[in-house]
């Protein structure tokens, strides 16, 4: 099937207007919080306990895991980027850690389904050891398993490499898609390729994948956060797009695009959701205040979707709005 061709490469700027074009229109704008900006519909911050006062931001979807809904955080001190993801179960209004999973040395936990397999993924950070704040490497790990009990490593990516995701295709290829930065990605570019198997996946061919040229204008960036299989075998991709501000501040988005994965075309890509629409809450820097970093989307039924995110990397929201990937699967 042929996607609707991109004529020019959008702004962040370009894409917020649009946004919220979308949203004068729509019943999200009229739900006003305490500064009179547009809240979405059932915008919750979700509350975690018995974390010794770190916060718990960039978190996944809630999942099922041997009959327990499990939400993966990343978890951390505010003065601090070495974290740790912790897999929490709910009690009652709150989420606390699970009993009987360990805990991970990664950030920005994410978590798919490949062949009946569970699919867990994190950052992995690499300290300088004369300066243990400072961070010199990551790198992107992945693990598999039946469940959370049985979970074991099976790939690292490439040095500094973030946002590395993989789906399962209509056909049980496998999707993986990239995020190289640098003389290839600059701040951030996204690519993708296709393999046979999960085995088969190497770092190299990840350094190596493609990369689509049009989707991010010189100064910004952005990455694939969680891929979904679409009912008419296309890609609908949950990622993030961002930019800084004239004073350095940083501004992330939510958005999605969709992939035909046999032909490399892909829509345009379309915010879904920025901080403002969240209930207020902390910021783990003056910088970071107007950030959201999409965790997982879970569509539901009368075409409304559950949006999960982390907020300017201090805290985790789910709000209600209308399914993204309706319109893809309309193509």
């Amino acid at each position: 099937m042929a996607l609707q061709r991109q004529t020019s490469t959008q702004s962040c700027s370009e894409l917020l207007e649009q946004f919220e074009n979308v949203c004068a229109n729509r019943d999200i704008s009229k739900q006003l919080n305490s500064n009179n900006q547009a809240s979405a519909k059932h915008s919750n911050r979700i509350i975690f306990e018995d974390v010794d006062d770190k916060d718990v931001y960039n978190i996944t979807a809630a999942f099922l895991d041997q009959n327990d809904l499990i939400i993966a955080g990343r978890v951390e001190s505010r003065d601090t980027e070495l974290s740790q993801v912790i897999f929490f179960r709910q009690e009652g209004e709150a989420w606390r850690p699970h009993p009987h999973y360990r805990t991970y040395e990664l950030q920005d936990p994410f978590m798919t389904r490949i062949k009946g397999e569970l699919i867990l993924g994190g950052v992995r950070v690499t300290a300088d050891p004369m300066n243990p704040k400072h961070i010199i490497s990551w790198v992107t790990e992945m693990y598999r398993g039946a469940s959370l009990d049985t979970l074991k490593l099976f790939l690292t990516g490439p040095e500094h490499m973030k946002d590395v995701r993989v789906v399962e295709l209509a056909g049980g290829e496998i999707g993986v898609l990239t995020r190289p930065q640098g003389e290839k990605g600059g701040r951030g570019k996204i690519g993708f390729f296709k393999t046979n198997k999960l085995e088969a996946i190497t770092a190299q061919q990840i350094n190596d994948a493609p990369v689509f040229q049009d989707q991010f204008v010189a100064e910004e960036w952005g990455g694939a956060n969680e891929p979904h299989l679409l009912a008419n075998g296309l890609i609908g991709v949950l990622g993030h797009i961002a930019s800084f501000d004239s004073e350095g501040d940083r501004h992330y988005y939510a958005m999605t695009f969709a992939i035909n994965p046999q032909t490399m075309e892909k829509t345009p890509m379309k915010l879904i959701a920025r901080r403002s629409i969240f209930p207020e809450g902390p910021t783990k820097r003056p910088d970071l205040v107007d950030v959201i970093f999409s965790g997982g989307l879970v569509r539901k039924e009368g075409g409304m979707a559950a949006l999960y995110v982390g907020a300017s990397d201090a805290a985790a929201y789910v709000a209600e709005i209308p399914d993204p990937f309706l319109e893809y699967e309309q193509l």
